[in-house]
């Protein structure tokens, strides 16, 4: 008879003294996924964490890279997900799953899996525990009373790594000694209560931003323009909302079929549909992911400018191998003419990448089977010049002009549709204010098709 503490327990103990929620169970899902994108991206993201553990269950809710190379890691996984122990890539939000393949320096050694038992339940849960800020995340509760459990304190940390070490030394001896090792090699735990503080704050905000409302009507008094400006707004904000909707569960879908792929006994013909699957998903959650960019910007001001020197010339040879993967499933090829020793420019890598394959996948939507693309990257002066050309049939490469633009329909002022191309795309205002809180400035004529110039960074000695 099997004895070992469930998992359960520890949102169990995460849940005392705590009220009992009152949300379904879409709304709860919706608080987890804001609480991922906070605590990984606005505050662990903001900390240069060189060490520590976590552990999560029934899948990983790990995607940061930084915190995947750094911090070791545990997953509790069902059994029929035998081969979870993957590499870090099928955890990573698209803009990075591609520089991980190309470097080839992620191990797998840095996270273990574990077997999930019947008696654990499938409540996400994730814990996070560095020397500088420990948390730990969980769903609780019945249907109709659910609740986001956040916990940083030092008691239930203590109650919860003593649930951990039961729970490791009765299934994995090895692994007991693994957490324990890790734990020691942290030294004295210190929890600073200002970040910890920060997380509801933030995670307000972050839903407030993205949460459609049904309450606000403009006044009577407004003029026609601040009318205008506010169902626009409202717009934006429905617009925010579902592309997070969207993407929310293609991520979830992504990270199960790459786990599915890493088995050896599937026939061929189900491994080449899942890979066909992975790779739509990741195209769509690209695709939403740059509209949700798109979106935040117009609604909210830019804020401080984050950019720093990129190297392009290297990200585009990096991103080339699937870029091409992804526009030879319509049949057009992609090349690349880029100067040889070009300087860095000012961007913003992470963005500028989800821009640049936002622009590869438009401009390939109108292309014929047979058709290609080349990206050329040359030296303009103080700037470096991108053009986006392409060959349509044996004729010569011409630049792209906007052929189809007389034909789209503006929806508002992020998307437009092209009954051509039958596509949702941004349309070109949106296009621009996003390349210029990028560093890039979009020409866009007829005469001369897109060329995006980006500032050289001032070389650092």
């Amino acid at each position: 008879m099997n004895l070992s503490i469930p998992l359960s327990a520890i949102q169990h103990r995460m849940a005392q003294d705590v009220p009992i929620g009152r949300l379904d169970e879409p709304t709860v899902r919706r608080l987890w996924w804001g609480a991922l994108d906070t605590l990984q991206d606005e505050i662990l993201g903001n900390m240069d964490l060189k060490k520590g553990l976590w552990i999560a269950s029934p899948l990983p809710a790990l995607y940061e890279p930084k915190l995947l190379d750094r911090l070791k890691g545990w997953v509790w996984a069902p059994e029929e997900l035998e081969t979870l122990h993957i590499s870090h890539s099928a955890l990573l939000p698209p803009s990075r799953v591609r520089s991980i393949h190309e470097s080839n320096q992620t191990s797998i050694d840095n996270y273990s899996r574990l077997p999930l038992r019947d008696e654990d339940g499938q409540d996400p849960l994730l814990i996070i525990i560095t020397s500088e800020v420990q948390f730990a995340l969980a769903l609780q509760g019945e249907p109709g009373n659910r609740s986001l459990l956040m916990r940083s304190d030092s008691e239930t940390f203590r109650d919860l790594l003593r649930i951990l070490d039961l729970r490791l030394a009765d299934e994995n001896s090895e692994s007991a000694i693994e957490l324990r090792e890790a734990l020691a090699s942290l030294g004295e735990l210190q929890n600073k209560d200002a970040i910890q503080k920060s997380f509801w704050p933030l995670l307000s905000a972050r839903l407030a931003g993205i949460a459609p409302s049904l309450t606000l009507q403009a006044l009577p008094d407004k003029t026609i323009g601040n009318k205008q400006e506010n169902e626009f707004d409202g717009e934006l904000t429905l617009l925010e909302a579902l592309t997070h909707e969207v993407r929310t569960p293609l991520a979830t879908i992504r990270t199960l079929i790459r786990s599915l792929l890493r088995r050896e006994d599937l026939p061929e013909l189900v491994t080449d549909r899942l890979y066909q699957i992975d790779s739509e998903c990741t195209e769509q959650i690209d695709r939403f992911g740059l509209i949700f960019n798109a979106a935040e910007l117009e609604r909210h001001q830019p804020e401080a400018s984050r950019l720093a020197s990129t190297d392009l010339g290297n990200m585009l040879e990096m991103l080339h191998p699937v870029w091409s993967q992804q526009v030879e499933r319509r049949g057009i090829r992609l090349f690349l003419d880029i100067s040889p020793d070009l300087p860095h420019v000012l961007s913003d890598p992470a963005r500028l990448e989800l821009m640049l394959g936002g622009l590869i996948d438009r401009n390939t939507r109108g292309l014929k089977t047979g058709g290609s693309l080349l990206l050329e990257l040359r030296p303009a002066g103080h700037r470096l010049k991108l053009k986006i050309l392409r060959k349509t049939d044996n004729s010569h490469i011409s630049e792209i002009a906007d052929e189809t633009s007389e034909q789209n329909s503006d929806l508002g002022p992020v998307l437009s549709w092209n009954p051509s191309t039958g596509s949702l795309q941004l349309t070109q205002a949106a296009t621009k204010r996003l390349l210029t809180s990028l560093g890039g400035r979009l020409a866009l004529r007829r005469d001369s098709g897109i060329t995006i110039f980006f500032p050289i960074a001032e070389a650092k000695y």
